[in-house]
């Protein structure tokens, strides 16, 4: 049988010729990919997928009479969808699942309760802070405490590692710090008068405010005020940039305030005047520092 022998020449072409085509389909993929703009792919397919909690009351949770998802938060990923022109679709997440289901593309926002840290900003991106929330400390009526300075040399719990434990050390050293694994393990000190007070962003600590029947109030004066953003999958600049004039527009015409005042303002059991307007996340990071 006739055996077919190929030139140490035409070898080392067919060699150079296979790595050249391979070469270049890898660049082709690579360029593709960096290519790729997820604006662009949210415009292409006519819908924004919105990230909400939906237990969190009032920023995102299931109305009992509809049985949809209703909100603070979800009213945002409305007027934002509208601001692109595209249909919003709510997607419910616990709060774990919040950055990693951004990260691997199941959302193409978070409009989720997401408190701005530098340590979550290592993982995603932050749009401007479109609201922020007080961090304040609840108290027994009968105690009479009108200011923090009252609390000076007393008890006040919280939640481990939450952003009150963080900003009362910081700006309120004078006051004691007790840790809770959770925010009902503190109420319930709180109810058995082994803390003085109890943490929290007011948003959160509403339930333990009519939980308590009265015997309980806020002092008025805030720890601090935790700015609150849209959250962005890192390395999309056209989608963040987009997100930013979305949200600068709906500031300028009102709707940023309407939607606050709906679900926050002094005609809701929240009372919480909007003091804070829209601000930068680069102004944010560096109030928080």
């Amino acid at each position: 049988m006739a055996r077919n022998v190929t030139s140490p020449a035409v070898q080392r072409k067919f060699v150079k010729d296979s790595v050249m085509a391979s070469s270049l389909l890898i660049l082709s993929v690579v360029s593709t990919m960096a290519s790729a703009n997820e604006l662009a792919d949210i415009k292409t397919r006519g819908e924004l997928v919105c990230g909400t909690l939906s237990t969190t009351e009032p920023l995102g949770f299931t109305d009992p009479k509809t049985l949809k998802v209703v909100g603070f938060d979800v009213d945002i990923c409305q007027a934002l969808a509208d601001q692109l022109g595209v249909k919003m679709v709510q997607k419910s997440l616990s709060v774990e699942a919040r950055i990693p289901e951004l990260q691997i593309g199941r959302v193409d926002v978070l409009s989720a309760a997401l408190g701005y840290t530098a340590e979550r900003e290592k993982q995603i991106d932050f749009s401007s802070s479109h609201f922020q929330v007080p961090l304040k400390v609840l108290v027994p009526v009968a105690a009479g405490y009108k200011t923090l300075a009252d609390l000076d040399g007393k008890r006040v719990g919280m939640t481990s590692g939450s952003t009150s434990e963080y900003w009362l050390r910081k700006s309120f050293p004078k006051i004691g710090v007790v840790t809770y694994h959770d925010s009902p393990s503190g109420f319930l000190a709180l109810q058995q008068r082994k803390i003085s007070g109890q943490a929290f962003a007011q948003t959160s600590g509403m339930r333990y405010l009519k939980a308590g029947n009265g015997k309980y109030v806020f002092i008025d004066q805030a720890i601090s005020w935790e700015p609150n953003a849209l959250g962005i999958k890192k390395n999309e600049p056209e989608l963040l940039a987009a997100v930013n004039t979305a949200l600068g527009n709906l500031e300028k015409d009102g709707q940023l305030e309407a939607i606050w005042n709906k679900w926050l303002g002094s005609g809701t059991d929240y009372k919480i005047k909007r003091e804070h307007k829209l601000e930068s996340i680069d102004k944010v990071r560096t109030s928080v520092q």
